[in-house]
């Protein structure tokens, strides 16, 4: 058996520290939605050491309409942000109610701007919604959109 050469088995050496370091864990950042910047002194300086009094919403779905044809799906699922302790405690007691305008919202934008092989205009349908929850109940302070997909079928 004839010996490798040089130059292979500096290749060989190359692939082996190349998969080496492939498999290595990267430090996790910030995930932030569009249009956030970061903001300086990492996650306890945008909370201020406060709670966030967050209430998660139940996936919504409502159908994409297309030229009178079901054409897809509009899925979401929403995180609804209390101004405060007190606001929380409200937003879970009107639930109900907060879920109607979030589904009147949501297909409101699925007949005017969503398509099902187009992307969604998360910043657009996160405006909508965030309007029509806040007109709803004001003690809203933001609606974070956890997920979002059109979906064909």
């Amino acid at each position: 058996m004839a010996a490798a050469s040089p130059g292979v088995l500096i290749v060989r050496k190359l692939l082996v520290a190349s998969l080496a370091l492939a498999a290595l864990p990267l430090p996790a950042g910030n995930a932030l939605a569009s249009g956030e910047e970061p903001q300086p002194g990492g996650e306890e300086a945008q909370t201020g050491g406060e709670e966030l009094n967050l209430v998660p919403l139940d996936e919504i779905r409502v159908p994409i309409v297309d030229a009178d044809r079901l054409d897809g799906t509009l899925r979401m699922k929403l995180v609804l942000q209390g101004k405060d302790a007190a606001a929380r405690l409200t937003i879970l007691e009107q639930m109900p109610v907060l879920r109607q305008a979030a589904v009147t919202a949501a297909l409101e934008f699925a007949r005017l701007d969503a398509g099902a092989l187009r992307p969604v205009d998360a910043r657009r349908l996160n405006g909508a919604l965030t309007a029509a929850l806040q007109r709803t109940q004001p003690a809203i302070g933001r609606v974070l959109m956890v997920e979002v997909a059109a979906v064909r079928g």
